[in-house]
């Protein structure tokens, strides 16, 4: 490994994704929406607060809206040494006219849309709002960034679907087009070990004794 490069990298990321909101379960489109998680959200977040409070956490990320920050909050639970950070960056990607709706609402009320839209799927966009491609390239830069914010450092990210396939995408050498393959629900975590040369995947362990050493 290149040390000089090593030195602007994070040591590892988990990417996760909030628990369950209210717009979630009503399958409408939610990207700037400021909504509640669900009772199962809540459960959720607990969840992942067991899973993360035996790992070695220096900072712990979210997006600014409730759903991601109480899920931050319920990760970092009482370690208080843990910095809880804002990083509107990595945000989905804004739905603009189709925010609050179902798809097929959408299809009802905004047909040309919904066929520029998927004419295209990496640029077209919705009325006023993101394209896969812009929200892409807005969270590529954020990613670049966490190295020199955290270097060396092991990072709990929590975001959204949208900016976790959209890097698992860019890291592991899958298409933008092809973002939907990694399916990410609520709750779901994905670890990321960085290196110089790449970045490897990591599938949680309940392997509690080797995690906490790490």
């Amino acid at each position: 490994m290149n040390a000089q490069a090593a030195a602007h990298l994070p040591r590892s990321v988990w990417l996760v994704r909030h628990g369950q909101a209210d717009w979630n379960l009503a399958r409408r489109y939610m990207s700037a929406a400021d909504r509640p998680l669900t009772p199962y959200g809540e459960r959720q977040a607990a969840a992942l607060a067991r899973f993360f409070e035996i790992k070695k956490i220096d900072g712990l990320l979210h997006t600014g809206l409730q759903r991601t920050r109480l899920t931050a909050q319920a990760i970092q639970r009482g370690r208080t040494t843990i910095p809880l950070i804002e990083d509107i960056a990595f945000r989905e990607a804004d739905h603009g006219d189709w925010e609050g709706l179902t798809h097929r609402e959408v299809a009802q009320r905004l047909p040309e849309q919904v066929r520029q839209r998927f004419a295209d799927p990496l640029h077209g966009a919705p009325g006023h709002g993101e394209s896969l491609a812009q929200m892409a390239a807005r969270v590529m830069q954020a990613w670049q960034g966490l190295g020199l914010r955290f270097p060396g450092q092991r990072i709990v990210l929590v975001c959204h679907a949208g900016p976790i396939q959209a890097l698992l995408c860019q890291l592991m050498g899958t298409p933008l087009t092809e973002h939907w393959r990694w399916r990410v629900d609520p709750g779901a975590a994905v670890g990321l070990d960085v290196y110089a040369g790449g970045v490897i995947l990591r599938v949680g362990s309940t392997d509690g004794q080797r995690i906490g050493n790490e």
